[in-house]
């Protein structure tokens, strides 16, 4: 395996620059890019301007925002259960997250994004610890974790389903954001979860190498003086509240927190020392490139990210289930 370094870092750096403009330029009014920085630089009350403020930036950022979280997210999920496949999405936090946002809207009446972030990580924390007893329950093993989160994943998205049924309020409130979307948000939505996320991002790259500890098993990690008892939940705490400020975002997107990871792993190798910091930049950079595919393949900026992810990120965890990968260790 290759260490990225310092220039690997910086390439991936470019990479997200490049999509994030890209972002800003493409819709149903091409911006160039050098009238992109005109505008950003000196914001001049014109129509690209008022396009970029009111639509487009907040909606690169919320991707930006929603990546990272849900890439290093399932960065962790894979260091603490030595599960390769762990993600937010096949272990049911994200589900968890969306049914609790969505109860919170339908029987609540909860639509601030300040507020609905708690009502997400309630949920996914709820998920996680039901994902956790069923797995344990049926042997504890990689795969059953799985299982397990696929059925309460699917449990959760079923219920989800029928309260949206019988409430139309509800169901026209969230009718994209639960298919994952990064439009209809504003900059004072993105400005409300930004500093959870931002904090648990930070957090996470601080503790890296806990989290690498912790992903050489639970023997090891005794060797070396870890409180496994201690570092566990901090962890898996850090992954919840990521993966709930992204669902808060954006909805329960699925795919990225499995994919962006191992696409760093094939390139940087099992040290989560590194792979979390890449990761942070991978996720945002593959969740933007899906919208912005997304938008070009169906000509339509309503096109719900959270398809495009699933149409890429299928094929990848078939290839991953067929390669046998064993262990994220």
């Amino acid at each position: 395996m290759i260490h990225p370094g310092p220039a690997g870092f910086a390439a991936l750096a470019c990479g997200l620059v490049l999509i994030f403009a890209l972002s800003l330029m493409q819709g149903a009014q091409h911006i160039p890019a050098a009238r992109l920085l005109e505008t950003l630089v000196a914001p001049d009350g014109s129509r690209e301007y008022l396009i970029l403020s009111g639509i487009r930036l907040p909606r690169a950022l919320t991707g930006m925002l929603a990546g990272s979280a849900l890439a290093v997210a399932g960065t962790i999920l894979q260091a603490a259960t030595g599960n390769p496949l762990a993600s937010p999405g096949l272990l049911g936090v994200n589900a968890g997250a969306a049914f609790s946002v969505v109860l919170a809207i339908s029987l609540l009446g909860i639509a601030e994004p300040g507020i609905t972030l708690w009502c997400a990580f309630a949920g996914a924390a709820a998920a996680s610890v039901a994902v956790y007893a069923l797995g344990q329950s049926a042997g504890g093993t990689p795969l059953t974790l799985l299982l397990s989160g696929a059925v309460t994943g699917g449990i959760l998205t079923a219920l989800t389903t029928v309260v949206l049924i019988y409430d139309q309020h509800a169901l026209d409130q969230v009718r994209l954001w639960t298919a994952g979307s990064l439009g209809g948000r504003q900059m004072g939505d993105v400005a409300a979860i930004a500093p959870f996320i931002l904090a648990a991002l930070a957090a996470a790259l601080l503790l890296r190498r806990q989290i690498m500890v912790l992903s050489l098993g639970r023997d090891v990690a005794q060797g070396l003086g870890q409180n496994r008892l201690l570092w566990l939940p901090v962890a898996l705490t850090l992954a919840v509240l990521l993966a709930s400020g992204a669902v808060a975002l954006a909805g329960p997107v699925g795919f990225v927190g499995l994919v962006a990871p191992h696409l760093v792993r094939l390139v940087a190798g099992p040290d989560y020392r590194v792979l979390l910091p890449a990761a942070a930049l991978a996720g945002p950079a593959l969740l933007l490139g899906a919208d912005t595919a997304g938008h070009w393949l169906s000509a339509s900026a309503s096109f719900p990210v959270g398809i495009s992810t699933a149409l890429l990120g299928a094929p990848f965890f078939i290839w991953l289930a067929r390669r046998g990968t064993g262990s994220a260790r």
